[in-house]
């Protein structure tokens, strides 16, 4: 199992033994999160986007409208935490299940 550590706004991919596997993202990530495989990673950044990564680091695709303040898994699909309380369940394409 690896570890998701953020550091100085890079996503860093760590061993549970604390070595560095790679590094990935712009550098504006604010949280970070693995899905239950841990073949991709859900970013949110400094300008509210959330960017589906797979593990070796390439984008997969953005999603939201850009008020994001954190995004997890849960399940497949993803929860996103909007600056206005509200939280968006989203399917891994992006698509808006429905808002809590």
């Amino acid at each position: 199992m690896n570890i998701l550590k953020i550091n100085k706004g890079k996503v860093e991919i760590r061993k549970d033994t604390g070595s560095l596997v790679r590094t990935i993202g712009n550098g504006d990530a604010v949280s970070a999160d693995y899905n239950s495989s841990q073949t991709l990673i859900v970013i949110t950044t400094v300008k509210g986007k959330v960017e589906i990564r797979k593990e070796s680091g390439s984008l997969v695709r953005t999603i939201g409208n850009g008020d994001a303040v954190s995004a997890r898994w849960n399940g497949v699909n993803i929860e996103v935490h909007t600056s206005k309380g509200k939280i968006e369940l989203r399917k891994e394409s992006g698509a808006l299940i429905r808002t809590l």
